[in-house]
């Protein structure tokens, strides 16, 4: 009886409780091929929202794209004899080497600034580690080496944001297209998706995309990513023959 008693009354609070929709997601390429000729690579990314309760709702989606990590330096040059030389330096740990960031709007339309940074929603509020002395911490928004990290990064092409990257195709369907740059590192990128309502974050899900080097080119970065020593050694040998061959080929006695 007691059983019963508590499933009634969970069928009862069911609708006023968590909302029960769920993202369903499709990439148009989910494996990237980086050969001799690779320029870069637009993919599109399509979304559902699926058991939508009954009612008109007004969504909002953020689209994170995320590479692989890495480990960025970035100088600060200062006037020493009267010339501009790298004085100081912050090291940014673990960092995306791409990162894209796309939303229907305007982020601050979206949620609260402490739920968008709390989900890391737009460029100034990802979270970008830097190693101060012994410590690692990320810093405020306005710190200048977090800006001219950000700088860089954007001009190379790896860092992008759009606020009105993501289109709606109806109420339940959605579409955004994001770039894998042609100095885009291979590995696994993540692509993740945060459904919002009324400025609540109420679904999230998430697909990947690999970026790996076509056939030889594959197994060569392999193998100097596992044999760096070999690797090293087999380069520098061969540097050597090719240098003794053009000697004696277009030696003159």
């Amino acid at each position: 009886m007691a059983r019963r008693l508590l499933l009634a009354l969970g069928l009862l609070l069911l609708p006023f409780g968590a909302h029960a929709e769920r993202l369903v997601l499709s990439v148009s390429q989910p494996e990237v091929l980086i050969t001799s000729s690779f320029t870069g690579a637009d993919l599109v990314l399509f979304g559902v929202v699926e058991d939508r309760p009954a009612g008109e709702h007004r969504y909002d989606i953020a689209v994170t794209v995320r590479g692989p990590q890495e480990t960025f330096v970035t100088w600060r040059k200062s006037r020493v004899l009267g010339l501009y030389i790298n004085t100081d330096s912050r090291t940014f740990v673990d960092s995306p080497a791409v990162l894209a960031i796309a939303t229907n709007r305007p982020a601050t339309l979206i949620a609260d600034p402490a739920v968008l940074r709390r989900e890391q929603i737009g460029l100034s509020r990802n979270i970008f580690l830097q190693r101060i002395g012994t410590d690692f911490a990320d810093v405020v928004p306005d710190d200048p080496f977090r800006l001219a990290f950000l700088r860089i990064k954007t001009a190379e092409g790896l860092y992008s944001e759009h606020e009105t990257g993501v289109s709606f195709l109806s109420g339940a369907a959605f579409r955004t297209s994001f770039h894998i740059p042609a100095r885009a590192p291979v590995g696994t990128y993540e692509v993740a998706v945060k459904l919002f309502e009324d400025g609540r974050m109420i679904a999230d899900a998430s697909t990947v995309v690999a970026v790996r080097k076509d056939g030889y080119g594959q197994e060569m970065a392999a193998f100097a990513e596992n044999h760096g020593w070999l690797y090293g050694f087999g380069v520098a040998f061969g540097a050597l023959c090719v240098g003794l061959g053009a000697n004696f080929l277009f030696r003159r006695d």
